[in-house]
């Protein structure tokens, strides 16, 4: 595994990380939007994404499960074909929803990018393995992540043969998994992700961890036993993320200019 905050993937915490990007909805930038993404590879910055699976298998860059906090539309992305999602708006833009390839192509490897993938924890590694057809064909600096051991722990099985060898494989976490956020989540579930004991099966190359939640043992022991760097999310103000460098590598930030 590489020493934190270097070795092989050093530039996992070369770059703070716009989450979802550089985006200000009072300036017309929206979250997870390619306009997000040019602001934040404009000021230097590395860029997180959320990425999920229409209903005929295309990989989008979208957050929520559900259309209406992020659009004029209701109801689940899920149930939407990408012909469908191409013809939605981001609300309070003139925006789209785009595609992980748009995404790529609107970089051009220019920063490095976090592709959190989400999940439903419900054992469907399809959006994973597409995540990772699609990325075996970029040459930027892009890594994966996700709560979900599930689609880390298959990604690591077939490493090699996805053609993702070079891709940092993550996980991203917090102290507890008890609350409404979490209530569709098996009591196994939630035990192995609270005890971070699919580590031997995820191999992480790096852990993203909740700054609500540090100190904690959990990034503390990847830092410093297994040389994990560790990134925390989200720090929303300079005072912030002075004090989360003390417990982690590196700052996903919104809201302000770190």
């Amino acid at each position: 595994m590489p020493q934190s905050g270097g070795g092989r993937y050093h530039w996992l915490t070369e770059h703070k990380i716009a989450h979802r990007g550089l985006h200000d909805l009072a300036k017309g930038v929206a979250e997870n939007s390619l306009s997000a993404a040019r602001a934040a590879a404009c000021a230097g910055y590395a860029i997180e994404c959320d990425v999920q699976a229409s209903a005929d298998g295309e990989v989008v860059v979208f957050h929520d499960e559900t259309l209406e906090r992020l659009t004029d539309a209701t109801g689940r992305l899920d149930a939407l074909s990408h012909f469908e999602i191409a013809r939605l708006t981001l609300r309070g833009t003139r925006e789209g929803v785009p595609t992980l390839r748009d995404l790529l192509a609107t970089i051009g490897g220019n920063v490095p990018l976090f592709i959190e993938i989400k999940s439903l924890f419900d054992g469907d590694l399809a959006l994973a393995r597409n995540v990772a057809d699609i990325v075996a064909h970029y040459r930027g600096a892009v890594a994966i992540e996700s709560f979900d051991p599930a689609p880390i722990a298959e990604l690591r099985a077939h490493f090699d043969r996805s053609g993702i060898s070079g891709v940092p494989l993550g996980i991203v976490a917090e102290a507890s998994f008890e609350g409404p956020d979490w209530s569709f989540l098996t009591a196994a579930q939630r035990d192995e992700l609270t005890q971070f004991s699919h580590v031997a099966r995820t191999r992480p190359d790096f852990l993203s961890w909740n700054v609500a939640d540090l100190p904690h043992a959990i990034p503390r022991r990847c830092r410093e036993e297994l040389g994990v760097p560790v990134t925390t999310w989200t720090v929303r103000s300079a005072e912030q993320a002075k004090a989360a460098l003390a417990f982690a590598d590196q700052i996903v930030f919104e809201g302000f200019a770190p």
